[in-house]
């Protein structure tokens, strides 16, 4: 059994405390629910960092993948983006290298004080020289390097099984596999006739993941790549795959968490998403958008955080930051910031939907107050992005109210004439 939920099955460890306090939870909750599977603690021992704690009753987490690819393979600007991500307040990293000295770059990630996941398949791929020819040796080898080398997450696409095979033939969709960890794993079943290894060796990945304590995020391989695909077989095979995985996984001990289910129509958000709390018995869920829209390439950052904030309003926990990049090009550091930054928006929003009362929301009760006495300099310390809001303001020269209203500020205007309220408490 993983130590922490072992720790939090008859205790209240320090963890659960240090938890508690960031959080604004009751430490007994917090281990409660660690011990339940509902609360992820990504934290591999053979390295320290600051403490994210993902699921039940915590704010919303927003991750951020970098990564080279074979086109284009800088491993310093991958540093540098992971940096600013880090530093425009970006929760976990994903290193999804594929090109390039890849143990050599993931070193350099690991180095920061973050979370870290990676996704092994890639890595796996790259040494094979192709997917049909990874096996299973090689792929669990890859997956303990990484669990060695310090990595706090794991993306393992365990769900594409034959049976996922078998959905996408029936019921073909219009961009067959998007994920590129889940076409992995379809080629190689397709070209070997054998079931996926982490499907067929499931109890063995169990036991490893608990041995290096490490958390297994099930990786979502048939999320649709388009609207048209969005009830397309496949993706429902592969939920009620995760479910019965998640519930096995927590049997053996196992920190594990959900991925899903990338385009789909907004209206569609809230029940993917309750599906998945539900065959995954609340398990925490991690989220790439979702994608609301395919008809906005350049500002699919904009897209997947409309999708993300109605996701966590919902239940989900995890978003992954979308660039405005994405199904366009590698970003460069620009796009990982503006990316992170509207991410970063969305899960603030639906921290305030899943957790009125909280800290979240005392915060906006204290901007509406600042902004009532025009208190630029509390306003922006309130921002969740003060640096980018005072440049804003003081690019006029220094006014009282802003430049839009000036004189006719209704603020300055109405003020005096009506009464002040009391405080508000959210709570």
């Amino acid at each position: 059994m993983h130590r922490l939920i072992e720790d939090c099955l008859g205790s209240v460890p320090e963890v659960a405390h240090a938890i508690a306090r960031d959080e604004d939870l009751v430490p007994r909750r917090v281990a409660r629910a660690i011990a339940r599977g509902r609360i992820v603690v990504p934290a591999n021992p053979r390295r320290e960092h600051r403490l994210c704690a993902i699921g039940e009753g915590c704010r919303v987490k927003v991750n951020v993948n970098i990564g080279t690819s074979g086109t284009r393979c800088d491993p310093a600007l991958e540093l540098e983006k992971a940096e600013a991500a880090l530093a425009e307040g970006a929760d976990a990293l994903m290193d999804l290298s594929t090109g390039g000295d890849l143990p050599a770059i993931r070193r350099s990630i690991l180095a920061l004080d973050a979370p870290v996941g990676t996704v092994p398949i890639y890595e796996a791929v790259r040494r094979a020289g192709n997917a049909a020819d990874v096996d299973a040796d090689l792929l669990f080898r890859v997956i303990r390097e990484h669990c060695r080398e310090g990595v706090d997450f794991l993306t393992l696409h365990c769900g594409v099984n034959q049976d996922a095979y078998r959905a996408l033939v029936d019921d073909p969709r219009v961009m067959g596999v998007v994920s590129r960890g889940g076409a992995f794993h379809t080629v190689m079943m397709a070209e070997r006739g054998e079931e996926n290894p982490l499907y067929a060796e499931f109890d063995y990945l169990c036991e490893l993941l608990v041995e290096h304590g490490v958390v297994l995020s099930l990786g979502d391989g048939m999320r649709p790549g388009c609207q048209s695909d969005a009830e397309r077989l496949a993706k429902a095979t592969e939920y009620l795959t995760l479910g019965r995985l998640a519930k096995k996984a927590l049997g053996s001990g196992v920190e594990r968490m959900i991925e899903g289910p990338g385009h789909i129509p907004l209206d569609q958000v809230g029940y993917n998403v309750r599906m998945l709390k539900e065959l995954t018995d609340d398990a925490p869920l991690y989220l790439l958008g979702p994608l609301v829209t395919d008809l906005a390439p350049g500002y699919d950052h904009v897209v997947g955080a409309i999708g993300g904030a109605v996701a966590c309003q919902h239940g989900a926990d995890f978003l992954c930051m979308v660039s405005p990049a994405e199904h366009l090009a590698l970003p460069d550091r620009d796009d990982i910031v503006e990316g992170t930054r509207v991410a970063r928006l969305a899960a603030h929003i639906g921290t305030l939907s899943r957790l009125p009362g909280g800290r979240a929301s005392r915060q906006e009760v204290r901007m509406g107050d600042a902004r009532r006495r025009l208190d630029w300099d509390e306003q922006f310390q309130l921002a969740l992005f003060p640096a980018h809001a005072r440049k804003i303001h003081e690019r006029d020269g220094a006014v009282e109210t802003c430049s839009m209203c000036g004189d006719l500020c209704a603020l300055k205007l109405a003020g005096d004439l009506l009464p002040t309220p009391a405080p508000r408490d959210p709570e």
